[in-house]
């Protein structure tokens, strides 16, 4: 459940952290954009433009211990998820300006996926708490996954780095890293007093009730119920992940066909391996399973437009 209220700008002292690597628009034509809506409006204003490599939520952590009560995060998923980590359970209020390359948290948010879009939210601004996920510690936005979507990833790195950052080339690095998956995940979930194994290529827990939609898949209410949705899929090797992929992608998939769908507030799982490569909202880490997973209800205060329903409103 979210709710709303007015937000004062005048009274804010607002930090800005811009992912110089981000996306395809450059960070100082959005830095300045930014730098024309607010200047003059805030009480205070301080930029930060940090290169690949840059600790996001030290500085974001930062800010508010320094009375930033606004924090600005330019950037992808990956970045906004580190942001919002710093921001989650402050009291300062985080604005999202999407730079990526699916930025399904903005969309998710009603804010639109360019920066353009996003920069209304200054004109009439309305502080909206929404719920998160976090796992073991780690909070996400969008989704946590494991088996195939981890090596998508680093695939899709390299693919960035030879043919630049689109979704085309997003789409052709998970289908190469699909392809070449050779070990299926052995998976143990406890969820609503309940115990299910699998044995899966992928399987993936959704905190965007966008993004599920965005691909035909079931789960979009229960998270706007307050619950999280794992997938697992019932494909375990390669030519069964990419037939799913392909129908995924032309909105053929069934739940019953390609998913089984579990959705609760909270969740246990144990993996084998043991230690799993594990994406999160667009970013990748080691972690030791077990896993413990949950929603931390109304956590997170963003900025949105007067009047913004959002895609994730109950």
């Amino acid at each position: 459940m979210t709710t709303s209220r007015p937000f004062d700008l005048g009274q804010a002292r607002a930090c800005v952290i811009v992912n110089m690597g981000s996306g395809r628009k450059t960070g100082d034509s959005v830095a300045a954009e930014i730098r024309a809506r607010l200047q003059g409006r805030v009480a205070g204003l301080v930029f930060h433009q940090l290169d690949k490599g840059a600790d996001l939520s030290a500085t974001a952590q930062n800010a508010v211990a320094e009375g930033h009560d606004l924090i600005v995060a330019v950037g992808g998923d990956g970045t906004q998820a580190g942001v919002a980590g710093a921001v989650v359970g402050t009291g300062a209020v985080m604005v999202v300006v999407p730079c990526g390359t699916f930025n399904y948290f903005a969309r998710d948010l009603g804010l639109g996926q360019t920066p353009e879009e996003a920069l209304r939210v200054f004109d009439v601004p309305t502080v909206r708490t929404v719920d998160v996920g976090e796992m073991n510690g780690v909070l996400f936005l969008n989704n946590v996954s494991f088996g195939a979507y981890p090596e998508i990833l680093k695939r899709r790195e390299s693919i960035y780095r030879r043919w630049g950052r689109s979704r085309l080339a997003a789409y052709w690095s998970a289908l190469v890293a699909m392809w070449n998956l050779r070990h299926p995940l052995h998976l143990t979930v406890r969820a609503n007093g309940e115990e299910r194994r699998f044995t899966t290529a992928l399987a993936f827990i959704a905190k965007s009730a966008y993004q599920l939609e965005a691909f035909g898949l079931d789960g979009a209410e229960d998270i706007r119920q307050g619950r999280l949705a794992l997938l697992v899929a019932r494909a375990r090797r390669p030519g069964p992940l990419v037939r799913s992929a392909l129908r995924l992608a032309f909105g053929k998939s069934a739940r019953y066909q390609d998913f089984d769908l579990i959705s609760a507030p909270e969740m246990h799982l144990q993996t084998v391996p043991q230690h799993e490569y594990v994406a999160h909202d667009g970013e990748k880490m080691w972690m030791d399973s077990p896993f413990h997973v949950r929603v931390l209800p109304g956590a997170l205060s963003v900025l949105v437009p007067e009047g913004s329903g959002g895609r994730d409103a109950a």
